[in-house]
């Protein structure tokens, strides 16, 4: 049986697929083989996040990209690859119901967009990070950690909140930074501080855009360590915009990329050859 024209060829991609190996942090691999990608029929879970003939953009004269079906499900990681200005940070902002869809459905945590979800499921690190830049590391963090609380409970939410946040701030590697403002933080810190605001939410979908970027080897290897961890562990989920292939092929469950305004499963010489026969 012949490929679908609507996916990816191996030919077009093979020489993006062999960019960046450089950059793959070591002691991070798959966690589920290939043949898993395409088998989402199996999971009898609802997905956290369902979307359905999603089209994106700013103007329904100019559209960035076709989404016609996509999953994702309690657990998983998925990553969206591509160059720039493409659509990836709109997709992500689409999902978080901060841009509205041209045409098509979202459907997150249970709720349909624009519609929120309840307080404190989504959690989103945009590019520019969102910090409070002259708060210090632990009211950055707290603003995560209180957001999964209802302020009803009062002095019992905040003395929680406060042991949450601090236990991210110390499991991204920030302890000493804690009591230090934002500002005076590399922007490699910052991002980390960033991460552990979201981690301190214990949202039920993470969003993040580029989250590893300004990171070095090491630093990127425990956050991504951290995240996975806690996606693994909470049966959240992790959809992440990442501009190299060969990093994200290292992290994420699932690969898709923008090609031609629609969003496709990333094929290689394997998975080719497993979805047409």
């Amino acid at each position: 049986m012949k490929m679908s024209s609507k996916m990816l060829s191996a030919q077009k991609l093979s020489k993006i697929e062999n960019m960046g190996d450089e950059s793959i942090p070591k002691g991070i691999e798959h966690n589920r083989p290939e043949s898993e990608w395409w088998d989402l029929e199996a999971n009898s879970q609802s997905p956290v996040v369902s979307l359905r003939n999603l089209v994106i953009g700013y103007s329904s004269k100019d559209p960035l990209a076709e989404i016609p079906s996509l999953d994702i499900f309690p657990g998983e990681i998925v990553a969206i690859a591509g160059p720039s200005g493409i659509g990836k940070t709109t997709l992500l902002r689409t999902i978080a119901g901060i841009v509205r869809p041209i045409s098509g459905d979202v459907h997150v945590c249970g709720f349909t967009s624009p519609s929120l979800p309840k307080r404190g499921q989504v959690g989103y690190i945009p590019q520019r990070l969102g910090l409070v830049r002259h708060a210090t590391v632990m009211h950055n963090v707290l603003l995560g950690s209180n957001a999964s609380h209802s302020p009803r409970l009062g002095i019992f939410s905040s003395r929680k909140a406060k042991n949450e946040a601090k236990s991210a701030i110390i499991s991204m590697g920030l302890e000493e930074k804690i009591n230090e403002p934002v500002r005076r933080l590399s922007g490699g810190q910052q991002r980390r501080v960033a991460t552990a605001r979201t981690l301190a939410q214990s949202p039920s979908l993470i969003m993040a855009d580029e989250f590893l970027s300004e990171l070095d080897e090491e630093t990127m290897k425990v956050v991504l360590n951290k995240v996975t961890e806690f996606v693994r562990k909470s049966k959240s989920a992790l959809l992440f915009v990442e501009h190299d292939i060969s990093r994200a092929k290292s992290v994420a469950d699932r690969l898709l990329v923008i090609d031609d305004g629609r969003v496709n499963p990333f094929i290689t010489e394997t998975t080719a050859l497993e979805v047409s026969t």
